[in-house]
């Protein structure tokens, strides 16, 4: 990509391996993509200043509604330093934001759900223990057979810990993942990637249009990858079972597109959330678009989830749902 300023805009031209492309984008002057999966302040004020600028219509004005859902767009999942970094995840970035800012007068507004975690949760070492006092290591994974032989032991919550990995096993057909801490309330890796977070600003002031932003995964009892729903519902709790009113929100809209992190893992599983909900309304699927040049999978040193993901989505494609790109005009 050649890239280079000219008055208000930063202008990009797309190169491939044979020619280049007759394409030029123009985008906002706030907008540097070599910034895209480094940490620094975001200018919000600079951004908004911008935005209120560019004359462009009130989201309110639109006959046709569309909203981008991002899926946890979080420092630790995106910048290559997080603590779960995905790869491809900063590209993914890139191009997400620059899908934002090519159509915002297209996109009526944007909503952003955030992976929301504190030390002690069953998904991380300090859950479980063995019998020599160790903790899992990260991607460690805890079957029934592994607790039935002993291998590991709860340190919280030991009835519901043991039911949790077989209603997992028997309910979800998953296994029990140990994660690297990773989006912990109140550090950087919480945060939503600053290149990011300044396109949601820009569109928000440019179109008038108040940004959603939705916290999940601090239940310590349960994984909660869906953003719509943990994977074992704790009913006494708040998020602790489908946040069907959220889903009422979309329902408001036209279109929803989808990009985020990761692809195997919180946007598949909110994708799948979707599609058992709306099962019976093919309608409503169809509403539904996975921008998947815009997400990418977890590396696992044995797992394939790349490709097990593609396998599912294909699948939801047959009921409805819409993979598309980036390139993609709006529908």
């Amino acid at each position: 990509m050649i890239s280079g300023k000219s008055g208000s805009t930063t202008w990009f031209v797309c190169l491939d391996e044979m020619r280049v492309k007759t394409i030029m984008m123009f985008f906002p002057r706030f907008y540097d993509p070599d910034k895209v999966g480094k940490l620094y302040v975001p200018d919000t004020a600079g951004v908004i200043a911008e935005a209120q600028q560019a004359n462009l219509p009130p989201a309110r004005t639109d006959s046709r509604r569309v909203i981008l859902l991002l899926v946890d767009p979080q420092v630790d999942f995106i910048h290559t330093d997080g603590s779960l970094s995905v790869p491809g995840a900063v590209d993914d970035t890139r191009c997400t934001i620059q899908w934002l800012l090519n159509n915002a007068a297209r996109v009526s507004a944007v909503t952003a759900s955030l992976d929301s975690h504190i030390p002690t949760q069953i998904f991380y070492p300090t859950w479980w223990i063995n019998e020599a006092g160790e903790h899992p290591v990260p991607f460690t994974t805890i079957t029934s057979a592994s607790l039935a032989q002993g291998q590991w032991k709860p340190v919280f919550e030991t009835t519901w810990s043991v039911d949790y990995v077989h209603k997992l096993e028997s309910q979800a057909k998953k296994e029990l993942m140990i994660w690297p801490y990773h989006t912990m309330i109140g550090t950087p890796g919480h945060a939503i990637s600053p290149a990011l977070y300044e396109a949601i600003a820009y569109h928000a002031a440019a179109r008038e249009s108040q940004p959603v932003f939705l916290t999940k995964g601090a239940i310590p009892k349960t994984e909660h990858y869906s953003l719509l729903e943990p994977e074992v519902k704790v009913s006494n709790q708040s998020q602790g079972t489908l946040n069907t009113s959220f889903l009422k929100m979309l329902e408001s809209y036209d279109a929803v597109y989808v990009a985020g992190q990761a692809k195997s893992h919180c946007v598949l599983e909110t994708i799948a959330s979707v599609v058992r909900y709306y099962q019976t309304r093919p309608d409503l699927i169809a509403r539904w678009h996975v921008l998947v040049d815009c997400t990418s999978s977890v590396a696992h040193p044995e797992i394939d989830f790349d490709t097990l993901a593609d396998e599912a989505l294909a699948g939801y494609e047959k009921q409805g749902l819409k993979l598309v790109s980036a390139a993609d005009p709006i529908g």
